[in-house]
């Protein structure tokens, strides 16, 4: 249930999921009918992590509903002195009117939110993106309609943003598979688990080493860079492994006719994706990116403001 805070898509029901999206669109298209609908708050925005899309959708976003966003970094936090993250959540409730965290470790910002008194923003953990995953759902309903029925297929590595792919997708209705060699591949208990929030037991969560089998009437193919922040030191191998997986023009020809290749960014072209897919008329990467603001938005609305 969508109550104080989003940590995981996991939590809310499919109508939860699918308010967001709505109140997202709507956003989108009347962008000046929110301007001071969160008027005076502020968002404290923790960063572990550097960021482009996650700082900028936040600090634009809370700016366009009428508050001011405050970038922390690690060096700007006593967190990284040792204090506590009890003790950091209870004293920013104090300060601000809601939290926005982008960190390593996923218990991080479930201890935040056990502790803050006011509304916490999951923006990045190693196990999940849930305001990724908002933003690609809707850009996806933007590009392909109704979602129900729908195929996503995503390609490399199993990261953060295909585990929150795939439990939205089960609570969309959207089959989902995977390519990836052994060693990359989710986590099979992670994916019963998932099955289980499912809407149809007819739902396909396919995982296989073989990307053609895997983009077989797909929708939308998606991909991930396969070096992630904290992985500096498996580059050369990652780049072994994971060569078979690259998004290019002959794997999209194996998905559905009209499908969309969509990525998170920042894309490492030449490696998970060419320049002829990134830069094609299939790709949607950037639209993608864009939604980034006004899913954010819209959660932001539903956790700080009244009435949402």
């Amino acid at each position: 249930m969508l109550d104080k805070d989003l940590v995981a898509l996991e939590a809310l029901d499919p109508a939860e999921i699918v308010s967001l999206l709505d109140l997202a669109d709507q956003v989108k298209a009347e962008p000046g009918k929110y301007r001071t609908a969160l008027e005076g708050q502020t968002l404290g925005m923790i960063f572990q992590k550097p960021s482009t899309r996650t700082r900028v959708s936040f600090e634009v976003g809370i700016y366009q509903l009428g508050g001011i966003g405050l970038f922390l970094s690690s060096s700007d936090l006593q967190l990284g002195r040792g204090e506590t993250i009890a003790d950091t959540a209870k004293v920013l409730s104090r300060f601000v009117d809601g939290i926005m965290a982008r960190v390593f470790a996923h218990s991080d910002i479930e201890d935040l939110a056990k502790y803050a008194t006011v509304p916490v923003i999951n923006g990045l953990t190693d196990f999940l993106h849930p305001c990724q995953a908002l933003a690609d759902f809707q850009t996806m309903r933007e590009h392909g309609g109704a979602l129900a029925g729908k195929k996503l297929a995503y390609i490399g590595d199993a990261t953060n943003v295909y585990n929150s792919l795939l439990i939205g997708a089960m609570k969309l209705g959207m089959h989902c598979s995977i390519a990836a060699p052994k060693g990359y591949q989710p986590d099979p208990a992670l994916i019963e688990r998932y099955r289980g929030h499912a809407v149809s037991p007819d739902l396909q969560t396919d995982v296989t080493d073989d990307p053609k089998a895997a983009v077989a009437d797909a929708n939308f193919v998606y991909t991930d860079v396969w070096t992630s922040m904290g992985q500096e030191q498996e580059r050369q191998a990652r780049l072994k492994d994971l060569a078979p997986y690259q998004i290019n023009t002959a794997l999209m020809a194996a998905a559905a006719p009209g499908a969309k290749f969509m990525h998170c960014l920042p894309a490492h072209r030449g490696e998970e994706v060419t320049d002829a897919v990134a830069d094609s008329e299939a790709s949607i990467i950037f639209d993608e990116a864009e939604n980034r603001l006004h899913a954010q938005k819209a959660v932001m609305l539903k956790l700080m403001g009244t009435g949402f």
